[in-house]
């Protein structure tokens, strides 16, 4: 940490009245506060901003214990005691059953959102907020790069969009961690700090040490949250493109028939690609194909077009083709299956 640099602003009650502003007319939010700096700052912040409207929604802190630490438990009643003390309603949700042995933190995420989903059906919340920083923005943009993210991934989180059926808002993404921080010392109070985020086995403590090192070189969080700002803005340009284009090649031959193959061989690449995303999401897999397997897709496509040969690949539940001159998406027919008897059939 450079000791010379400025203390960080705390978050004052006018910035964070800004911050929630939108919220005004909602019925009702849940709060993710796990018991760390950021979501205790959230609840503090949100708790001060409700209190000073004469009507606003009613708010639910949550906290899901993931059954990782053994501290998980005693935090969550930490949060509770100042849920209470701030007039707030608190619920703690635990991640129960069988944990996976290789991926934790990818899993336990999925099932804080389930929960959390499921907490805010129950309470009527249409929303739940998270307080994902400036500082997470950057560790995730560091972490989809490293994995060869294209322009969408690229554009980070979003501050508004939904998850299993649940509206998910983050509104201190343009906000660094450290004035979170700033804001609980001024008001005094504490938080707890989990030991995971330093931990070398997972893939983003890793990528964070290596934060003060790009800052150095000029890219801070600052930075990737700009880049993420641009990428965004770039990302629904395409898409918008992507939609003039999917309009016009079905007025040159309707859905039902595909797309003429001509047509679509003309357009930009991106715009393929992301044509080829729409097509396959109707598939039957689990998860939707990954940007490498479409674009692997397009090229033995392109290369099959260009030395005049029939084409037809599987992806992801759907079948893929040029046929008569159309290029055709379809779910694809049953998988054989073998009989004890030897004979094949339908699975």
């Amino acid at each position: 940490m450079d000791r010379n640099a400025p203390a960080a602003e705390p978050v004052s009650a006018q910035e964070a009245r800004q911050l929630f502003a939108g919220w005004k007319r909602i019925p009702a939010l849940v709060l993710a506060v796990s018991g760390g700096p950021d979501s205790v700052a959230l609840l503090w912040l949100a708790a001060r901003w409700r209190k000073s409207l004469k009507k606003g929604p009613d708010l639910l802190a949550v906290t899901v214990d993931h059954g990782l630490r053994a501290a998980a438990s005693h935090e969550a009643r930490d949060v509770k005691r100042l849920a209470s003390a701030l007039g707030i309603a608190h619920r703690t949700l635990k991640w129960s059953g069988t944990k996976p042995k290789t991926g934790v933190p990818q899993a336990a995420r999925e099932a804080r959102y389930t929960l959390l989903a499921r907490a805010a059906r129950s309470a009527s919340a249409v929303a739940v907020v998270t307080a994902h920083t400036q500082d997470d923005q950057a560790e995730t943009i560091l972490m989809r790069l490293s994995r060869g993210s294209g322009i969408t991934g690229l554009g980070g989180m979003a501050a508004q969009t939904e998850r299993h059926g649940i509206g998910l808002l983050r509104p201190f993404l343009d906000i660094p961690k450290a004035r979170l921080v700033a804001t609980l010392d001024r008001a005094r109070i504490g938080y707890a700090s989990d030991p995971t985020n330093h931990d070398p086995a997972y893939t983003r403590s890793r990528l964070r040490t290596l934060m003060p090192v790009l800052a150095s070189e000029g890219a801070d969080a600052r930075t990737f949250a700009r880049l993420a700002l641009r990428l965004s803005r770039a990302d629904a340009a395409l898409e918008r493109m992507t939609d003039g284009a999917e309009r016009y090649l079905r007025l040159r031959g309707g859905e039902d028939s595909g797309f003429d193959a001509a047509l679509f061989s003309a357009l930009a690449e991106e715009i393929q690609v992301r044509l080829l995303r729409r097509a396959l999401a109707g598939g039957m897999a689990a998860h939707p194909p990954e940007l490498g397997q479409i674009e692997t897709l397009l090229r033995a496509l392109v290369q099959a077009q260009s030395e005049g040969r029939r084409f037809k690949r599987s992806l992801a539940g759907m079948t893929v083709s040029v046929e008569k001159g159309r290029l055709v998406v379809r779910p694809a027919p049953p998988r054989r299956s073998i009989h004890p008897s030897g004979r094949s059939g339908r699975s």
